[in-house]
């Protein structure tokens, strides 16, 4: 009897997991097709179809953030959805504790967050690192945008020049940035030249920018089609440097952190995105233990309201405690491990006692 409950309530929770799915990549889809139109629609290069293939490989992304939200719903509405059927009811009745018959429920939402860890993360990773590089090819055609993307820095000294680079975004593995900004120091610390481009290549031993803009203390700025600056940078690190978490692949971040490591560049933010995405399937089943606390209480018709305001409550604090303990892990405040599996656990036990004191007094 267990085997064949188990397997009815996970078919419940895995059908109700798919339409939620299906549902919210639509509402992404529509809702980033229509900001993301308003932002490029002023590049040269921006096409409706090419903004409709963007779309579709930035939606991974979006999703992948809002898998711990639609693990809360599901199992907010599976368990509603059993309770008005009086399936729960019955289920007592026959003795069935609420950890025997939650059992199928937390593996699905365990199976759910290895399937966000081990597929769309990978697919999220490659779509953001072609929609970028689509954007990028906007750019280059020579238009503007409304609103700048953050702006990752890196520095250079090269002989008696210290120089800070930065970029909007970057092609072909870091060999190619576009919208450029180059500030040189003296070595007295002083600003002496700032160079903007609309794009520098990596060559051999220098950069090659495109379309410059020099601007001197006390002078009148200059352009020039191109300029080279010389550079001891290499490819390698120039990649590491300026890759951004999201765009780096479960499978890839083990290895990415090792080769950034060697380069001396700092990889709190890769280790806290491979813990996080470790800590996910747990961290699924922590909101599906939350959604359990505000939805096992039998009410046929009065249920809803309650229900939703104070699983929404519970899952956004829990999220906005992630989040923010995961940009402490970032910035290096927080050791990694800590930042990602400290609130998970935090959620798993909290979400057992409360059932704990429920169910078993």
């Amino acid at each position: 009897m267990i085997r064949t409950l188990g397997l009815y309530f996970f078919r419940r929770y895995a059908v109700t997991a798919l339409w939620f799915l299906l549902g919210v990549t639509a509402v992404i889809y529509l809702v980033d097709f229509t900001e993301t139109s308003g932002r490029l629609a002023g590049l040269t290069g921006y096409s409706v179809p090419g903004m409709v293939f963007m779309t579709a490989l930035r939606v991974p992304l979006i999703l992948q953030q809002t898998i711990p939200f639609i693990a809360l719903f599901v199992g907010m509405t599976t368990l509603i959805s059993l309770n008005r059927k009086y399936e729960l009811v019955v289920v007592r009745a026959a003795g069935i504790s609420v950890w025997q018959f939650m059992l199928p429920l937390c593996i699905g939402a365990l199976l759910l967050g290895m399937l966000a860890m081990l597929a769309i993360n990978p697919l999220a990773a490659w779509g953001q690192r072609q929609a970028l590089n689509i954007e990028a090819t906007w750019r280059e055609a020579g238009g503007t945008a409304s609103g700048a993307p953050t702006v990752p820095w890196i520095r250079q000294i090269s002989g008696q020049t210290d120089t800070i680079i930065g970029a909007k975004s970057m092609v072909d593995n870091g060999k190619m940035l576009t919208d450029v900004v180059l500030i040189h120091f003296d070595s007295d610390g002083r600003i002496i030249l700032r160079q903007d481009a609309a794009s520098a290549k990596l060559e051999d031993g220098y950069w090659r920018l495109n379309g410059v803009t020099e601007t001197r203390p006390g002078e009148i700025p200059t352009k020039s089609p191109t300029v080279d600056v010389p550079t001891n940078l290499r490819q390698e690190l120039i990649a590491e440097g300026l890759s951004q978490p999201e765009t780096v692949a479960f499978y890839d971040l083990s290895n990415k952190i090792e080769t950034a490591r060697s380069f001396g560049v700092s990889t709190k933010a890769l280790e806290t995105q491979f813990h996080s995405l470790m800590s996910l399937p747990f961290m699924l089943i922590a909101m599906t233990l939350i959604a359990a606390t505000v939805s096992l209480k039998f009410s046929r018709f009065n249920q809803s309201r309650s229900v939703i305001l104070g699983g929404i409550l519970s899952g956004f604090v829990l999220y906005v405690v992630t989040v923010l303990v995961k940009a402490f892990g970032s910035s290096g405040v927080v050791p990694p491990f800590i930042a990602a599996w400290i609130p998970v656990v935090v959620a798993m036990a909290l979400g057992g006692t409360i059932l704990l004191h429920q169910e078993d007094g």
